[in-house]
């Protein structure tokens, strides 16, 4: 994932909150923002910073949006970046629940004590995939294979720590499986990903809907299982729990803040990915992108990321993901 930060927000400048629905003094208003997608293009960080970048614009609650991809080591590249800038840069950065484990893994020096959580934006469930040619026809039929010899299936995801990462270890361990003999490949996200799964380069692959919808659609790729508790509308893909597998899994995706910001600039930024939610433009991009409505403000998100950063350390520490 990929970071460039060259951040000139000046939180104190101007922009018009026109066609939302609420009003911020006009010294609050926001400029020249630039938001991070700690990854590469096509991802899901990259996909919801460029959703913003158009909504913001669109409805005026933000002026002069630049995205900029800073990919590497699960985001914490990113993450790293966006704290240390030299200059003073009330801008924004696209997290979520993979950055959690990305930095235990990596045991990164820079770490979300660092930031100010701005909102939690939404989630994706996970379905796991092979190609359409694979003899692998169910979730049965990886099970048994894994069983049978562990190492003749390649698990294929984001990074180590990850959403996906974490989603297969849960599979293994509910289906009675040793996680420790697990051959989990680091094969990137997007494009990326298809390509290894689409080439034989990987047994299964996984990631959120929307990065594989076309794929399904088109039948080059066959879904076995999706991270649901329930089926998802408009998605015919079973879940984990109703072929009794218990797993369930939701990747969740947020907006950071410099830990920098002063009271009035976190109201102002708070207020506008608030109203930024409730338009009906970001409403129907999410429809489209499967992307499911976790909207939390900055105050309840930042209680919900406590709680999760330690729900996530006990979980990869379970599965001895970290020591």
């Amino acid at each position: 994932m990929k970071f460039g930060i060259s951040a000139k927000l000046s939180v104190a400048a101007a922009l018009a909150f026109a066609t939302v629905a609420f009003t911020a003094p006009a010294s609050a208003e926001l400029k020249s923002v630039e938001i991070i997608a700690p990854a590469n293009p096509g991802g899901g960080y990259d996909q919801h910073a460029r959703a913003m970048q158009q909504v913001m614009q669109n409805h005026k609650l933000a002026s002069g949006i630049q995205v900029v991809n800073i990919p590497g080591a699960g985001g914490t590249i990113g993450l790293s970046q966006f704290v240390t800038a030299k200059k003073r840069n009330p801008g924004m950065m696209i997290s979520g629940l993979g950055m959690i484990g990305a930095i235990l893994i990596n045991k990164s020096p820079v770490t979300l004590d660092q930031v100010t959580p701005l909102g939690r934006l939404t989630g994706e469930y996970q379905p796991i995939v092979v190609a359409a040619d694979s003899p692998i026809k169910t979730l049965d039929d990886l099970i048994r294979k894994f069983k049978a010899d562990p190492g003749s299936v390649s698990w294929g995801g984001f990074a180590v720590g990850s959403p996906d990462h974490i989603l297969y270890a849960l599979i293994v361990k509910a289906a009675g499986g040793d996680v420790g003999k697990m051959n989990y490949i680091a094969a990137g996200a997007g494009g990326e990903m298809m390509a290894s799964i689409l080439g034989g380069h990987i047994t299964v692959a996984t990631g959120g809907y929307n990065e594989m919808a076309s794929q399904l659609q088109a039948g080059k790729l066959r879904a076995l299982a999706i991270s649901a508790p329930q089926r998802v509308p408009g998605i015919d893909i079973p879940t984990f729990k109703e072929q009794g597998v218990d797993v369930e899994l939701v990747n969740w995706r947020a907006v950071m803040a410099p830990a920098t910001l002063k009271a009035d600039e976190l109201k102002a930024m708070d207020e506008a990915v608030g109203a930024m939610v409730r338009t009906d433009e970001w409403k129907q991009i999410a429809k489209e992108r499967g992307w499911i409505d976790l909207y939390l403000p900055a105050d309840r998100f930042a209680a919900f990321l406590k709680e999760e950063r330690s729900r996530i350390g006990t979980v990869l520490t379970d599965l001895g993901l970290v020591k």
